[in-house]
């Protein structure tokens, strides 16, 4: 059930007992969430743990199978993949923000008008100039333009298609509009995907000055640090730890997301210990069940003496303690088995790089470009990949990066200069949009359709440690965009290519397997090329770095 609070930046945002049930599994069970005006709550969790679906529930996108949601009047989401019309223009995304902000001006010029004349006017009035307040209305044009500005997208025409422009330039036009419109709480999925330095620092500064609630879902974690007053972890995992049934459950954490970091790891060695004393004490019990019953139903081996009456005495007196004993263990071993500890969850790790790649022995570069130039989209780079490089290509969006991956895998042909490749050397590359054109299918079917079934059978996706078992087999579309994300990737790094193109990886995967992609990039014998705007991979970033500059119309 929902139900819309007051217009008014001060409503909390509230979720309780909320459960939301997703191809007959309990993604959210009985998740607990208040958010008051002015906190800045942000989502932790393993992809598909429900951070995605708890957030589609609380901006009413989704309905709870049960449980209760409160909302303000007016909430703002940005979901990770923008919903588009390829043919409407620019201005679409900017008019639906502006919309209510018109009404609001319509509405309080009407009361306006009023005044003097309708004796209910004066309340009118005073109502919708306070709200008017609220959003900033007489300023939206000025931050209208300093929004699309700082996020990247003032040079797009307004008339331009919608499908003319990349996912990124529609994710950060998205943003500025929802910004735009002011609404009285914030619900966002991932919303520092696909921006730079410039556009994270206005992200940064709008959801520090936010006067409602805030919950956003994210990967960032020096945005988490920057911006969340408290972290919530949805992990499914935890009914393991405490003896619960069902699916997630919403923990609250304290401090920043390295306060968070090390608690969790504490308390996963806490889990750990507790596990293994348990089994312990399981085998033991076992052991003194199956020995003393095994003891009992042999006298002869435990009583040797020659008097009959001190033995029949002694063996009354044992075969009681005996039978004590069993029963107090037997009574103890079923309530362990019972309320058991489940096993600590095994993280799903990305075990590196798969074997597969050819003897790569000569110096002689993979991939080369000679003053290639892209008209309007890639200043003139030259540059030379060799087996064991790896290049980290930074820049502000708009200075080419993807254009740059894209010439590189020689999917476009430079404009001017040129681009060399030793024969048969093999490119991969993980775009920065999602693509799987198949969401039927499954992501086993699609590796197997995409490597072949002898490599499929070599080199198993299961192996990777991209996905768990259970989504192997579910149709891709309905999968998280995490989760097809890694799909994309296990594509990718199946049959390993020689020269490995990635534009912007760490977007929409999870915090710790963002990190293992990094260090398992090094073992890859071929070249790498990363082209990222994620801060924690730029700081911990060891190899060789091209920074682009700003190109007017560029990617």
């Amino acid at each position: 059930m929902s139900t819309t609070l007051s217009s008014g930046d001060r409503a909390p945002l509230i979720a309780l007992g909320v459960t939301r049930i997703l191809d007959g599994r309990a993604v959210l069970r009985d998740v607990d969430l208040v958010v008051p005006a002015g906190a800045r709550v942000g989502l932790i969790g393993e992809t598909g743990a429900g951070k995605s679906t708890l957030l589609r529930v609380l901006a009413g996108v989704d309905e709870p199978d049960s449980g209760e949601i409160a909302r303000p009047a007016r909430l703002g989401w940005l979901p990770q993949e923008v919903p588009f019309d390829s043919g409407m223009p620019v201005s679409s995304i900017l008019e639906a923000a502006e919309a209510p902000l018109l009404d609001l001006e319509r509405r309080l010029e009407a009361a306006a008008a009023a005044l003097g004349s309708d004796p209910a006017a004066d309340e009118t009035y005073a109502a919708a100039l306070d709200e008017a307040e609220q959003v900033e209305l007489w300023s939206r044009h000025a931050r209208r333009d300093a929004l699309l500005d700082a996020f990247g997208v003032a040079s797009i025409p307004l008339p331009t298609p919608l499908g003319e422009i990349s996912g990124g330039q529609r994710s950060r036009l998205a943003l500025a509009a929802l910004l735009l419109s002011r609404p009285d709480a914030l619900v966002l999925d991932e919303p520092s995907n696909h921006l730079d330095d410039r556009a994270v620092d206005s992200l940064r500064e709008h959801l520090l000055g936010w006067r409602g609630p805030v919950v956003l879902a994210s990967h960032d974690r020096a945005l988490l640090d920057e911006v969340a007053t408290e972290l919530v972890d949805l992990d499914p995992s935890r009914r393991a730890a405490t003896g619960e049934n069902g699916g997630g459950q919403a923990v609250r954490y304290g401090g920043g997301f390295t306060d968070y970091l090390a608690e969790k790891a504490r308390e996963h060695e806490r889990w750990v210990r507790s596990y293994e004393l348990e089994q312990r004490e399981l085998v033991q019990l076992r052991q003194t069940v199956q020995v003393t019953a095994r003891a009992l139903g042999n006298p002869d081996r435990r009583v040797r003496d020659n008097d009959k009456f001190v033995r029949n005495f002694k063996q009354a007196s044992i075969e009681v303690a005996i039978s004590r004993r069993v029963r107090d263990a037997e009574r103890r071993l079923d309530e362990l088995e019972r309320d058991q500890l489940g096993a600590p969850p095994q993280p799903l790790r990305f075990g590196g790089l798969p074997p597969g790649i050819a003897a790569l022995e000569t110096d002689e570069p993979l991939v080369a470009l000679d003053e290639a130039t892209v008209d309007r989209r890639l200043a003139p780079v030259t540059l030379a990949l060799r087996a064991g490089d790896r290049m980290l290509i930074t820049g502000p969006n708009g200075s080419g990066k993807s254009t740059l991956l894209e010439v590189l895998a020689a999917s476009i042909p430079p404009d001017a200069g040129r681009r060399t490749a030793r024969t048969r050397v093999r490119v991969g590359v993980l775009a920065q949009d999602t693509r799987l054109a198949e969401p039927h299918r499954t992501p086993r079917e699609l590796y197997a359709a995409a490597l072949g079934e002898g490599r499929a059978a070599a080199v198993p996706l299961a192996t990777l440690g991209l996905l768990s078992e259970r989504d192997l087999d579910r149709p891709v579309g309905a999968l998280s965009v995490g989760q097809q994300r890694r799909v994309e990737l296990a594509l990718v790094l199946g049959r390993p290519p020689h020269v490995l193109l990635l534009d912007e990886p760490t977007n929409h995967l999870s915090l710790r397997l963002a990190t293992e992609l990094e260090d398992a990039l090094g073992t890859h014998p071929g070249a790498v090329v990363v082209a990222s705007h994620d801060r924690w991979l730029r700081r911990r970033w060891s190899g060789a770095e091209l920074a682009l500059g700003a190109v007017s119309g560029a990617r």
